[in-house]
């Protein structure tokens, strides 16, 4: 019996061991280490105690792009997705901004079920938690857009609207090959799609929204998710096919969320953390909470089967190929 107590201690231990920094296991440094190396929880200090140092450095020798950066993560918000490009993409193609509607919810509903396992915390808050700047504060401050109150790894601007530019890039590519005969000119398209996610990962270290490593992780898994789904978008499917897909997208989040809750663990820890440091309540975003996202996707998902399945889509007639379709990842286009 001692011998399965000890079992189920070390396992729950290493389970909690990839989010030693959340405020339940801070308050005792010995729950923090797990059973593991030593090594693994200095690492992490290190890289969270980088990730300040370098918002620090941008907020306090870059003052003067404050402005820029706070436009660049409004135009990286997942939100403006569903807003400005699906509908823009939509009008220059059919097929383009589908995808952008369907790579935009089903990659959000994974950055949701991503931060919830990861435990990832936000720098604002941090900076309070660890008590390692408490005998030299950082001169780092909050910004409106800093107090989103979901966890933070890994980045949701970066991942979202990494994976959900994919098509438009590859759309716009295609085009741009078609037409013009230099190399430069034809790496156009994706530079400033490299670029501009770029802009957005520091966007968000600047803010105190995110740490670098979380900025990464989400450009790589969003630009991961865009290559895998571009080509895989379904346009001829059944209204039950998108129906299914909504609830499916609603009872997983539900299924995985009481699973973890049953566990022991407490997913409300971010939004306590949120409102408790955050400079100012009105600055607390209820709209990043989880379930107001998964509500969106799920919602999306449903809207865009009744869209392509209602009267006034089947009145309009199809447009023909162009060269900004979406192509695969071997260049040929996406079969319809």
């Amino acid at each position: 019996m001692q011998r399965r107590g000890q079992d189920s201690l070390e396992l729950e231990a290493r389970l909690r061991l990839s989010y030693i920094n959340s405020k339940v296991f801070r308050e005792d440094p010995s729950k923090s280490r797990g059973p593991g190396p030593a090594g693994s929880w200095i690492t992490m200090e290190s890289t969270l105690n980088a990730g300040i140092a370098m918002a620090e450095a941008m907020q306090n020798q870059l003052p003067w792009l404050e402005k820029v950066w706070l436009w660049v993560t409004f135009l990286g918000d997942p939100k403006n997705l569903y807003l400005f490009y699906f509908p823009a993409a939509y009008y220059a193609s059919r097929r383009v901004g589908v995808a952008v509607l369907w790579i935009s919810l089903i990659t959000e509903w994974l950055n949701l079920v991503f931060k919830w396992l990861l435990f990832g915390d936000r720098p604002f808050w941090w900076v309070h938690e660890s008590g390692y700047y408490g005998q030299a504060p950082a001169q780092v401050h909050q910004y409106p857009s800093s107090c989103e109150t979901g966890p933070g790894s890994p980045s949701g601007h970066c991942m979202i609207t990494g994976a959900a530019l994919w098509p438009i890039m590859t759309a716009i590519s295609s085009q741009v090959a078609s037409r013009a005969h230099s190399r430069w000119v034809r790496m156009m398209p994706s530079l400033v799609y490299c670029t501009f996610l770029l802009a957005v990962g520091l966007s968000r270290i600047f803010l105190l929204a995110h740490f670098p490593h979380q900025v990464l992780s989400g450009l790589i898994t969003g630009a991961v998710l865009g290559w895998l789904m571009a080509p895989r978008v379904p346009m001829e499917r059944e209204l039950s096919f998108y129906g299914l897909t909504s609830l499916a997208l609603l009872l997983g989040a539900s299924l995985i969320y009481w699973t973890l809750f049953t566990l022991g663990l407490d997913l409300s820890w971010s939004i306590n953390l949120a409102s408790k440091w955050c400079e100012r309540p009105e600055w607390v975003h209820m709209d990043s909470r989880p379930f107001a996202s998964l509500s969106r996707d799920s919602g999306a998902a449903l809207g865009l089967g009744i869209a392509l399945h209602s009267p006034c889509y089947a009145q309009v007639p199809p447009t023909k190929p162009k060269s900004c379709d979406l192509h695969t990842p071997g260049g040929s286009p996406m079969p319809s």
